[in-house]
């Protein structure tokens, strides 16, 4: 396998998997264009050589292709796999210690290796401004790290093998940040490296942290793994290379010898600046908030090194592939972590955490006729309590009784609609955390929850046209039908809430009036209804990504018994307001300057 970022990229290019550029491209937008253009059209990884304002050279679009990345790690693969198949059984090992040792779960393999110092490596000191200086979208506070290796030890258990190894976007410059001197990083608290610095915050000192940029392949993706309780994000780096670990201390702070750049600094207590904005993966800027500010001591580089990024946006960009060559290489982790779950799928077009699919089993009551959500309630609230799928805030979830598959979104879709019973099927969690990313709801973190269950036969016949009884109800404009049962419409621009009210009152009124409602239990309120409407992808983006649960679901005949909200149709508000990030918007002049990189066929 690879021993350098380097000899990965001579590899694809020998595979006819990379092109070079060796004409100078502007890293402010001009990069990122280009590697955005270049995964829409599922090409080659690019190596640009000549960077404008850097002597470093930069690869974009590595993991762009499933087929790519797979070919990366062909020599690891199958041992990885074994290895993650273990977290349900991890004396597997022992008990079969020669086919293990074969997999590569061989600590000789895999253990972390200690080198004597910086001076024994092939790295050099250099200022942090001579980076490469990546602007991704027009409205970004700065240039960002996209791919980083965040390093950080736990203070009440110092080493290596307690360590934790994660990917939070790192700000290079722009806002207060003392250039060349000051970074931002962006992370929850309940990551781990937060969770590192809360221990630092109690003994009053600072928390020593290490990024390391690019090397093998392998240790990018053991940043983002979500790896068996107990795997060392050091040691997967190991087992994934089939090489060892190899690093050194400098000064306290860990220096990978793999990496084509290592940043180091420290983390003080109470110190933040503001960070951001940066066009984030829900497809929208997130917005200038107080992050940590991470004060640089040192940064090192190879000679020959080179700068990996990637951009993110609204979905599917390149961390959609990598997300799915995880899931590939993780297997069905969710489903052996919680007892009842079937199937897990987050939403990719949806921006990933607002929108899970589920499948579970309902074995309470099989002595009943008539079957209704009881367990499901349970794997539902055992999902939303779980890891990154606490972040969500639409979860559809039904029974495995049928052949139905979370991964066929529509058809899955349909399936719920078909059988849900709006009076009882509708369950709500107010006042609690979303994602940090998603500004639907009432605050940074703060928002809402709601379980869609559906269990049984068909109790409806979803339409497949829109009716004409919504064609001709005064204030609708332009309803579009996305599949059946599920019509997008317009009735103005968002205004405020008291105003939002008045206008569905007197829009469910309208509706209830017709004897059709049964039909469409699903109906969307956009901006833009031929937008929403013309694919799957447009209407999971905008009805998920720009609504809050609590605030702007709606309904027909909507009631409220015993603190229990239902309804004959829903409504979901999905247009966008006051509070909301803005979306993502290419610079036209940008992407006219690119077209020279991309020759008709």
């Amino acid at each position: 396998m690879y021993q350098t970022l380097e000899d990965c990229i001579n590899d694809l290019e020998k595979a006819g998997e990379l092109i070079r550029i060796k004409e100078e491209v502007d890293p402010n937008l001009e990069m990122a264009a280009i590697q955005r253009r270049a995964y829409k059209e599922q090409g080659p990884a690019i190596l640009f050589e000549n960077v404008k304002g850097s002597k470093y050279r930069a690869v974009a679009n590595l993991y762009g292709t499933s087929k790519r990345t797979k070919y990366m790690f062909r020599k690891t693969w199958d041992g990885v796999n074994d290895v993650i198949s273990m977290r349900d059984d991890p004396m597997k090992a022992l008990k079969h210690p020669l086919k293990n040792a074969t997999t590569g779960f061989s600590a000789v393999k895999a253990l972390p290796m200690r080198l004597p110092g910086v001076k024994h490596s092939k790295l050099e000191e250099i200022p942090l401004t001579d980076l490469p200086m990546i602007k991704s979208w027009p409205d970004d506070g700065g240039a960002f790290i996209t791919l980083p290796q965040v390093y950080s030890e736990d203070p009440d258990k110092p080493g290596i093998m307690n360590a934790n190894l994660g990917m939070y976007r790192v700000q290079l410059d722009g806002n207060d940040y003392k250039e060349g001197k000051e970074i931002g990083l962006h992370y929850q608290i309940h990551r781990g490296i937060g969770v590192h610095q809360s221990k630092a915050v109690k003994k009053g000192e600072p928390l020593k942290v290490s990024i390391f940029i690019g090397g093998p392949p392998a240790h990018t993706l053991s940043a983002v793994m979500p790896l068996p309780e107990g795997l060392s994000e050091m040691l997967f780096a190991g087992l994934l290379s089939g090489r060892r670990f190899r690093h050194s201390y400098e000064d306290g702070y860990c220096i990978s010898h793999d990496a084509d750049f290592v940043i180091t600094g420290d983390i003080y207590p109470d110190d933040t600046k503001p960070e951001g904005p940066f066009g984030d993966h829900l497809g929208y800027y997130s917005l200038t908030h107080e992050f940590p500010v991470m004060h640089v001591n040192k940064v090192y580089a190879r000679p020959d090194a080179i700068y990996p990024f990637t951009v993110v946006g609204r979905p599917p960009q390149e961390d959609t592939t990598f997300g799915a060559v995880i899931h590939e290489l993780t297997g069905e982790a969710v489903t052996q972590e919680l007892p009842g779950v079937k199937e897990v799928h987050a939403i990719d077009a949806a921006g990933v955490h607002p929108l899970l699919f589920a499948i579970g089993s309902e074995r309470y009551t099989p002595f009943e006729d008539v079957k209704r959500p009881m367990e499901l309630l349970t794997t539902a609230n055992r999902i939303l309590g779980f890891g990154q799928l606490s972040l969500a805030k639409y979860l559809f979830i039904t029974s495995d009784d049928d052949d139905v598959s979370t991964h066929d979104e529509a058809a899955f879709l349909q399936y719920v609609l078909e059988r849900i019973d709006l009076h009882r099927d509708l369950h709500f969690q107010t006042n609690t955390t979303i994602d940090t990313l998603d500004y639907s709801g009432t605050g940074l973190n703060s928002g809402s929850k709601v379980v869609i269950a559906a269990i049984g036969d068909k109790k409806r016949e979803l339409c497949t046209d829109v009716p004409d009884t919504l064609k001709n109800t005064k204030d609708i404009h332009n309803p579009n039908l996305v599949m059946p049962g599920v019509i997008t419409m317009e009735i103005g621009d968002y205004v405020d809430e008291n105003t939002t009210a008045k206008e569905i009152d007197a829009l469910s009124a309208k509706i209830a009036a017709n004897n059709d409602v049964n039909h469409y239990p699903l109906l969307v309120l956009t901006d833009d209804s031929a937008f929403a409407s013309r694919s799957l992808d447009n209407f999971l983006w905008t009805t998920f990504t720009r609504s809050n649960p609590s605030h702007d679901m709606h309904g027909v005949n909507s009631f409220t018994l015993h603190k229990h909200w239902g309804c004959d149709a829903m409504i979901i508000d999905a247009r966008l307001k006051p509070h909301h990030a803005p979306p993502l918007i290419e610079d036209e002049d940008v992407e006219k300057r690119i077209e020279r990189f991309f020759p008709m066929n």
